[in-house]
């Protein structure tokens, strides 16, 4: 069955999951690449961007398991790219390149019409104005049994949260603080929703915690 799943998500010890006065220049926000440390020295994650190396150990296990039967993502207007209100063109096509790390479907959240845009590596991304309910639904679709992964930012997921559409969340909680910017848990009451903790493992890097939604 599909399940639909956060994965590897950082944020500081004061809750934020990205920094304050995103740009183009700091896209996770002042501060906000810090929050990645723990992943991004890792060999599952350098092996998914074609470069050689990292670290083995806690990290790398959890950073291994975020693309484990993931058949499809959804992403917030921010996490592909800068642009605000209507899409001026189609010049930019997302922050990583020809070759997008995803190699799935991706359907990003937007107020604004704009035809897919099929990128190298078999990710194509899809535009979608109808909502979280119907990215979903198109999401389950195209993941043909497989799940689903959630990957931010902070608006995005606590959108999910709060619906209860969440199956699993893994947090890791880096020893970083940001002082503003998005927090990730503003307003999603995770208890009354049926959210419980399941896991919670230290590293040298980040504490990893996951949450599961248990189902009545």
């Amino acid at each position: 069955m599909t399940r639909v799943r956060v994965e590897s998500f950082s944020i500081s010890l004061d809750g934020y999951g990205a920094g304050p006065n995103q740009s183009l220049e700091n896209p996770l926000g002042v501060g906000g690449e810090d929050l990645h440390d723990w992943v991004t020295s890792t060999r599952s994650w350098r092996e998914m961007h074609r470069q050689d190396g990292g670290s083995t150990g806690i990290d790398d296990d959890f950073a291994a398991r975020a693309n484990k039967n993931v058949g499809a993502w959804i992403l917030g207007r921010n996490m592909f790219g800068p642009v605000r209100g209507p899409w001026p063109d189609a010049d930019w096509k997302g922050w990583w390149g020809k070759n997008p790390p995803y190699h799935v479907p991706v359907f990003v959240l937007t107020h604004h019409d704009r035809v897919p845009q099929q990128m190298e590596g078999n990710t194509t991304f899809h535009f979608v104005t109808g909502g979280i309910h119907e990215a979903l639904d198109r999401a389950r679709k195209a993941a043909n049994g497989m799940d689903v992964r959630i990957g931010g930012g902070p608006h995005t997921i606590q959108q999910y949260l709060r619906a209860g559409l969440v199956d699993e969340l893994h947090i890791a909680i880096a020893p970083v603080l940001l002082g503003g910017g998005e927090r990730l848990f503003e307003g999603v009451d995770l208890r009354s929703v049926g959210y419980s903790c399941v896991e919670h493992v230290p590293s040298e890097k980040a504490t990893h915690v996951v949450l599961r939604r248990q189902r009545a």
